[in-house]
């Protein structure tokens, strides 16, 4: 049998260690069948393994920051090939056959969903300990509700398919359909998921990797008792906590730090690197007395298309909110002259700089999931739940300003529902820019649309529709059952 060789360093394969770096064979797709590989462990792993890959492609994640940011008060997008996709997320003139929501959405999504559906249906026949059914099966679990949750926070409602045997063409779930599904399969999956720090190899998902997911979605799904639940739980697994300080939490010699409960593992490979630095670098860069650490070389890569923060939301920063020194605002260029970038939209997030990237590719991984997540999950939950914001709400958010050098919230300065609400939205935006977040989080707090108005998009363009992004036109023109949504 052809075997095609990969490495599969993001899912921590070798035994023993976190390196993450030895060489997996893994059997093609269409080889995946029960007749062979599937009654193995070696077989089921590698199925489970290939889930775990769509899932945590590591070059659509500038893509996925990007749809996530410049389509609102956080990012901005100029020149270059990749400004001709990311000018109608800026623009609010996207439609079905934009590529990147078949290629960086739909597609690695329902691939994942593929094998996750062949490792769950194939799993009592495999000659395995049950202890190793039962973990193979609930990762399958957990990595397929992580698919349909990504699915629905872009697209809504999509099909539900739960098996490699389903065939034919699918008409989407019902929203209450899909969103049951989503939580019963975390649900059902967190029991048999290790501990935090047992699971076999960094990158696996373990009680707190589902657990936060779970937390999220219930957040985002505004099940506000369900959401703070969610996220005390995993703040109850007393594993995870706060990494300092901020300016050194993305970088590589700090990786598998106790914040980062779900990352996107990248290196210094083609294939496995993180592309976003190459995007954020101004034209001509050669150094900045604010990243003196940073070594650029001619054998790095700077592109043409600049991802760039909106100007407004720089100056929304606190003079000493520590969280500004991973933005760039000025640097020398190859001309040795001074270039001041901070207006006109025009400052960088550099949280990924890595003075080992080779060409394109940075070593730094993505953030996917962070404890500050779950900490302000369970703030904004519980104010949602409360008449005014609790002593819960306040301790929960000030951990997170804490960190960032900032002065607490109390009662006294943010007495209301309301102004809690406003404020943990805020504080969102400053802890998670160039994460990913700000679409999802705008649109929670039902500001996507009016943020978008306000900075000049036009009312006709930022519409209700809006608020979900079509599903690819190639998938609706290969289904006749599937159609188009309609926003929320």
């Amino acid at each position: 049998m052809k075997k095609i060789v990969k490495y599969i360093f993001l899912l921590g394969i070798a035994t023993g260690s976190a390196s993450c770096e030895e060489m997996l064979d893994v059997t093609p797709n269409s080889e995946f069948a029960p007749g062979n590989v599937l009654t193995s462990e070696n077989g089921i792993k590698a199925l489970l393994f290939s889930a775990y890959a769509e899932e945590q492609t590591q070059q659509n994640s500038r893509f996925l920051i990007n749809n996530a940011e410049v389509s609102t008060d956080i990012g901005f997008n100029s020149g270059g090939g990749e400004n001709g996709q990311l000018v109608h997320m800026i623009n609010f003139t996207w439609d079905a056959s934009l590529g990147t929501f078949q290629g960086d959405v739909w597609a690695p999504e329902y691939r994942c969903i593929r094998d996750a559906n062949g490792v769950i249906e194939n799993i009592d026949n495999v000659v395995t300990s049950d202890a190793n059914k039962k973990l193979f099966k609930a990762e399958g679990r957990a990595l397929r509700a992580n698919a349909y949750m990504n699915l629905y926070n872009y697209f809504g409602p999509v099909p539900l398919r739960t098996s490699t045997l389903q065939v034919g063409d699918f008409a989407k779930a019902t929203d209450e359909e899909i969103k049951a599904f989503i939580e019963d399969e975390f649900r059902t999956a967190i029991p048999d998921l290790p501990l935090p720090g047992q699971e076999e190899a960094y990158g696996r998902y373990n009680k707190g990797v589902a657990g936060g997911l779970l937390a999220r979605f219930m957040l985002n799904t505004k099940q506000w008792q369900k959401a703070a639940d969610a996220s005390k739980a995993v703040i109850d697994l007393n594993y995870y906590t706060l990494f300092t300080p901020y300016k050194d939490l993305f970088m590589v010699a700090n990786e598998q730090n106790k914040e980062m409960i779900l990352v996107k593992q990248c290196k210094n490979e083609v294939d496995y690197g993180n592309w976003y630095m190459a995007g954020a670098l101004p034209p001509a860069y050669k150094n900045s007395p604010q990243f003196p650490q940073y070594t650029y070389l001619p054998t790095m890569s700077n592109f043409a298309t600049q991802y760039r923060l909106r100007t407004a939301f720089v100056n929304s920063f606190a003079a000493n909110d520590l969280r500004k020194s991973l933005i760039l605002t000025s640097y020398v260029n190859n001309a040795n002259a001074t270039v001041n970038i901070q207006a006109g939209d025009n400052a960088r997030c550099f949280k990924y700089w890595d003075n080992a990237t080779i060409g394109n590719n940075s070593g730094n991984d993505v953030p996917v999931l962070r404890y500050a997540d779950i900490l302000l999950i369970r703030a904004e939950a519980l104010n949602e739940l409360s008449a005014v914001p609790t002593t819960e709400c306040f301790t929960l958010i000030n951990q997170v300003r804490t960190r960032a050098g900032l002065h607490d919230l109390t009662i006294a300065t943010t007495p209301t529902k309301e102004a809690f609400r406003d404020a943990v939205l805020a504080e969102r935006g400053w802890e998670f820019y160039g994460e990913g977040l700000r679409r999802e989080d705008l649109i929670r707090h039902g500001k996507f649309l009016s943020s978008a108005i306000a900075r000049g998009v036009s009312a006709a363009s930022a519409t209700t529709d809006k608020l979900l992004f079509p599903i690819p036109q190639t998938e609706v023109s290969a289904n006749k059952l599937l159609v188009q949504n309609n926003g929320y």
